[in-house]
């Protein structure tokens, strides 16, 4: 899935969701370094369990790039 992100440094999110599991998540732009350990640690992990670790983590305009990702992985299961 690809997901425009608002309010914050990555433009957008992309990655898949194989069997509820979060994998090949990619930030484009943002913070480099942090972006991609998030990945990491997330590679693998059910989709609900990221949401709920991730939303309402805030860094900027009452959001941030943790909270986006728990966005975009809500809003992919909404519409699957």
């Amino acid at each position: 899935m690809n997901y425009v992100t608002q309010g914050v440094c990555a433009k957008e999110i992309n990655f898949d969701i194989v069997d509820g599991n979060v994998h090949n998540l990619q930030f484009v732009g943002g913070c480099r370094g942090n972006l991609k350990a998030l990945a990491i640690l997330v590679e693998g992990m059910p989709v609900q369990t990221v949401i709920t670790k991730l939303q309402g983590n805030l860094c900027q305009n009452g959001t941030s790039c943790a909270d986006q990702l728990a966005k975009a992985l809500k809003k992919s299961v909404e519409t699957a």
